[in-house]
């Protein structure tokens, strides 16, 4: 942080300071100022240096990103596209509105975003025919237990250390050879659990990829599995039978709200471990930086897919050794969003697809080529994006495999460290713009759009047409 830049965020040190149980003469003392220019911070009437804020740092031990709000980015982002639903028309909230009530009140701008989850769900159950309810309330269980575990993981930045470390003590003790490692995983279940492992055909197993058959201590692993996922779901069989209580201490601290949440949450850290497995956080990490990022080469180099090794990398965020904070998402041929994950400030929207004008979608076009973008979101914030296509496990004439898109990208600030950065001018980037998604974009005369903003009144002139259909203004 520059020695010049300044903040307004009074009511979070007042906040902060409540929270030590400090006086505002102590504190002041404790930082060598005056206890009137801490009351006239407090009360935002001088801002909090970057000098002041680095010695508060030093002297109460805290992280400068979570009290300066850089770690409430995904707060504000979701507060903002909650004040933007037609209910608050005419009222002209804007983002600085958002990040205003977030610095003010963290708990009071969550309480909104659940009154008006709360409002989205009456609603939904109201417009719905009596026929369609169950549907409806079954619908919305399982989108909370997604959305809850969703907010866990960005709460934790989607790092777990005691899984980690656990993970590179185990990958240490297996000895670690790519070229062996399936055969390592398989020898492990064998004669730690006396579990065998078989390679099926389709016809057994037409609808699974993998079958743990308690009974007969055997794991059954689809022959459309290519090598790299059949290790993966060793891995992930090992950190059920080998770590279950530890995954569920991490279980247990995340405060979910129900059995399904508990249970997604559980297999979600279960796969995190079997990455942690098959990827070691140092080793993976070292090798990461020496190749620039390059996500093929480290695939080949740690026996896993793409799409394994994307995810991966948004894992890296450990306090003394952090890798790049990307940010991932998984789409599928119609524009679905399966997964998202965000370790910086870019934000996905809850509902929704994708932008258009993001040449994720153009992966489709080009399964084999590895994409490459600089983006610009409507808040001038710009990252620096590649994207390819991957088939997640092999199919038949009958049922053909399941195409994706995995984008992974990360602020412009970081791409200097890419490989595929390389041939861009980033001293003079032309980012293209684009939205979150379109009910949710506020950029006029957009080519690609297919909805209208939802805050924005659209008129239509029967004297032109525009290259949108849907017309607004800027203001």
């Amino acid at each position: 942080m520059p020695s010049s830049e300044k903040l307004l965020i009074g009511p979070r040190i007042a906040r902060f300071r409540k929270t030590l149980g400090l006086t505002q003469s102590r504190m002041a003392e404790d930082l060598g100022i005056s206890t009137s220019y801490l009351n006239l911070m407090e009360r935002n009437q001088r801002s909090l240096s970057a000098n002041v804020l680095l010695r508060m740092a030093e002297i109460y031990d805290f992280d400068i990103a979570s009290f300066t709000g850089s770690g409430d980015a995904h707060l504000v982002a979701e507060v903002y596209e909650t004040l933007r639903d037609p209910i608050f028309k005419g009222d002209s909230l804007s983002k600085n509105e958002a990040e205003d009530l977030v610095n003010v009140s963290p708990s009071a701008a969550r309480s909104l975003i659940k009154l008006y989850g709360k409002h989205r769900d009456t609603t939904l159950r109201a417009s719905e025919n009596i026929s369609d309810r169950d549907h409806v309330e079954l619908l919305e269980q399982s989108s909370q237990a997604v959305d809850s575990v969703r907010r866990f993981l960005h709460k934790q930045k989607n790092y777990f250390p005691a899984l980690d470390a656990a993970a590179e003590k185990l990958a240490k003790e297996l000895g670690y050879n790519k070229a062996q490692i399936g055969m390592t995983l398989t020898k492990r279940l064998q004669e730690k659990h006396d579990i065998s492992v078989r390679v099926v055909p389709v016809d057994i197993m037409p609808q699974m990829l993998r079958y743990f058959d308690r009974h007969s201590k055997r794991i059954n692993l689809s022959e459309l599995l290519p090598q790299s996922g059949r290790r993966f779901q060793l891995a992930y069989q090992i950190s059920i039978l080998e770590y279950r209580n530890l995954i569920d201490e991490v279980v247990d601290s995340a405060n979910l709200n129900s059995s399904e949440a508990e249970g997604l949450c559980r297999t979600t850290l279960a796969n995190y471990f079997a990455a942690a497995i098959l990827m070691p956080y140092d080793r993976f990490l070292k090798e990461a930086e020496n190749s620039k990022y390059d996500v093929d080469l480290l695939c080949h180099r740690f026996g896993t897919s793409f799409e394994q090794t994307s995810h991966r990398l948004t894992t890296l965020q450990k306090p003394d050794a952090r890798g790049i904070p990307f940010f991932f998402i998984r789409i599928d041929v119609a524009g679905n969003v399966s997964k998202r994950f965000s370790a910086g400030r870019f934000h996905f929207s809850r509902f929704g697809g994708a932008c258009p004008i993001w040449n994720i979608h153009e992966c489709f076009l080009n399964p084999d080529k590895t994409v490459t973008q600089i983006i610009q979101l409507p808040d001038d914030t710009t990252y620096f994006s590649i994207a390819k296509m991957v088939i997640r496990s092999n199919g038949t004439y009958k049922s053909p495999p399941q195409k994706l898109a995995i984008g992974l990208g990360c602020d412009i600030a970081y791409a200097p460290r890419l490989i595929y950065a390389q041939k861009y001018n980033l001293k003079n980037p032309q980012p293209s713009k684009i939205g979150v998604n379109c009910y949710l974009c506020e950029r006029p005369h957009c080519r690609q759009r297919a909805h209208a903003p939802l805050n924005r009144i659209i008129s239509f002139d029967e004297r032109r047409r525009g290259v949108s259909l849907f017309d607004f203004s800027e203001t």
